[in-house]
């Protein structure tokens, strides 16, 4: 199958190119820049040139793939809305391209949205996004779903908030940073609010299985984690870091974890057993506190 790929030379996108070439699949991944394009030819990949905020570039190489693989967000938290209608854009444009063909289209969301439509449960594949709901990424969700009646073999893959490895540019990381520039690993409350988590090469796995089998509709959970306790995170980083852990009070999360303060305290525990019974898909490399422990995040 030619694959279209976006976002394909990011952590997670790198890992998906890998996973989709070694079962001999062929790959065209969005590059914006010459250093992308040249990340993905050195790995065996083919290059179409386009961004995000290009829609035209989007739907011509949509159009001639087999099968397509969205992975592209502009995570700058600082203007999150914006970023959101952006990827909205982008998955009309691949739609759009795919319409009435009956091939895959793979989109990327994530599990965090689960504590907006099912607050203190555990989040199941079966919650469906608010039709309504104008939110970031919920919103592209909805349209993907649209698709799926619309002649696309349209699926979407919920990430865990902590797709963990090693080249991890992410929460964690980010938490690593900020616990030592303060001098404290810390949480917010009590540290029960738990987090789902999947190591990068069981993500990559997920996104090829949806897009060879996945039914249109569908709604598959990439958590191995189910929900891992925020003070079990805190107080690893505090260990390996040797630094004391400690609670914050809600109102000096922001002062703590900068932009992070709004999703340290959320409590997100995630279900894939429905993702697994469908695809078969088996988390076998790393849990997140396996992965924490083996050091690698740690290196200066």
């Amino acid at each position: 199958m030619r694959v279209f790929v976006t976002g394909a030379t990011g952590f997670i996108g790198s890992a998906v190119v890998r996973e989709l070439l070694d079962a001999g699949h062929e790959v065209v991944g969005l590059a914006r820049s010459d250093t992308a394009a040249a990340a993905l030819t050195a790995v065996g990949a083919q290059v179409h040139r386009g961004a995000l905020d290009d829609p035209d570039s989007l739907h011509d190489g949509a159009a001639a793939a087999d099968g397509v693989i969205h992975l592209a967000f502009n995570h700058d938290f600082s203007d999150y809305v914006a970023n959101g209608k952006l990827d909205l854009r982008a998955v009309e444009a691949l739609g759009a391209a795919l319409e009435g063909t009956g091939r895959p289209l793979v989109v990327t969301s994530g599990t965090l949205m689960l504590t907006m439509m099912a607050p203190g449960r555990l989040g199941t594949e079966e919650v469906a996004p608010d039709p309504g709901s104008g939110a970031p990424r919920i919103a592209s969700e909805n349209a993907t779903m649209a698709l799926a009646a619309r002649g696309v073999r349209a699926s979407v893959v919920r990430l865990s908030p902590t797709v963990h490895g090693e080249g991890d540019k992410g929460f964690v990381p980010a938490l690593i940073d900020i616990a030592r520039k303060t001098g404290v690993s810390a949480f917010v409350g009590d540290g029960s609010n738990r987090w789902p988590a999947v190591h990068r090469l069981d993500a990559a796995h997920l996104f090829r299985l949806a897009l060879e089998a996945a039914p249109a509709g569908s709604i598959l959970h990439g958590a191995a984690d189910e929900g891992v306790p925020f003070r079990d995170i805190a107080e690893l980083i505090g260990r390996r870091l040797k630094l004391p852990v400690a609670g914050v009070a809600a109102e000096d999360a922001s002062r703590h974890f900068g932009f992070l303060a709004a999703v340290v305290p959320l409590d997100n525990p995630t279900s894939s057993a429905l993702t697994q019974k469908l695809l078969g898909w088996r988390p076998e490399h790393p849990a997140l506190v396996p992965d924490l422990e083996a050091g690698h995040y740690f290196k200066d």
